[in-house]
């Protein structure tokens, strides 16, 4: 794909063969740095697949370009979802919509297996990110976690802490199908804003200590109005900051 500006032809699929979750395994390494310690091992992907997950993969011809894994989850009550632990597209496909597909593809069986949830974490810091979850995919976020996998070896977490906040996608509702389609639903109103200035990316790499400063005061924020009853619905970006919207959620 570099040096061209024809738009590749991604086909996603699932991944059943030994070579091909080895080519998953490898991407890892290449998308965040990980030293090998903190990879997911072959056999995770291959487990997953037998007891209820998924593993897709996305490809430009013979390449892959990027991965999901997702593994089974069990709600109080003996409510099944699916929790999507990792998702990654190589650095040179990032704008050409490889996310999206795979996001779809696992959509797609889940709701064709009769799950009607899933779930995964995010750093609320990466705003591009959190804009696709909630803008092109119809999440909600209600919970956040301080430093959920701890300190990593990777250069995208910049030696911050891994605070997250949890994505819930509510597979086959009004709200998801519209949004999917392009046509979003009204925003209930919004009650409480969480500005995160895009220069955090900057500052992961020249001020540590600053950026460290801002993701406290960004989680700080999450614990309060999550215990307040409210939740994540919308996010709105431009230049200089993206903001989280809140209001209340009664129902998905």
């Amino acid at each position: 794909m570099a040096g061209s500006q024809a738009k590749p032809v991604i086909e996603v699929r699932a991944l059943t063969q030994l070579e091909e979750v080895t080519d998953a395994v490898r991407l890892q390494k290449e998308i965040w740095g990980f030293e090998d310690i903190e990879l997911l091992p072959l056999r995770l992907f291959v487990v997953a697949t037998k007891i209820g997950g998924q593993a897709f993969g996305a490809y430009d011809g013979l390449r892959m370009v990027g991965f999901c894994l997702a593994i089974p989850g069990l709600k109080p009550g003996g409510k099944y979802y699916l929790h999507s632990h990792m998702l990654g597209v190589t650095h040179d496909y990032r704008n050409a919509g490889v996310g999206r597909l795979l996001k779809l593809a696992q959509r797609d069986d889940a709701i064709a297996r009769g799950v009607p949830l899933m779930e995964w974490t995010f750093d609320p810091l990466e705003i591009k990110n959190a804009y696709f979850n909630m803008q092109r995919l119809g999440a909600i976020v209600r919970r956040h976690v301080y430093n959920q996998y701890g300190l990593t070896s990777s250069h995208l977490h910049g030696g911050l802490p891994t605070d997250r906040c949890v994505a819930e996608w509510y597979l086959d509702t009004d709200r998801v199908r519209n949004i999917i389609a392009g046509t979003p639903p009204p925003q209930p109103p919004i009650e409480a804003r969480i500005e995160v200035p895009t220069a955090i990316e900057r500052l992961r790499l020249e001020d540590p200590a600053e950026a460290r400063r801002i993701q406290k005061t960004v989680s700080d924020q999450f614990q309060l109005h999550f215990s307040n009853g409210l939740a994540v619905v919308g996010v709105e970006k431009n230049s200089e900051t993206g903001t989280f919207l809140l209001a209340k959620w009664d129902s998905k």
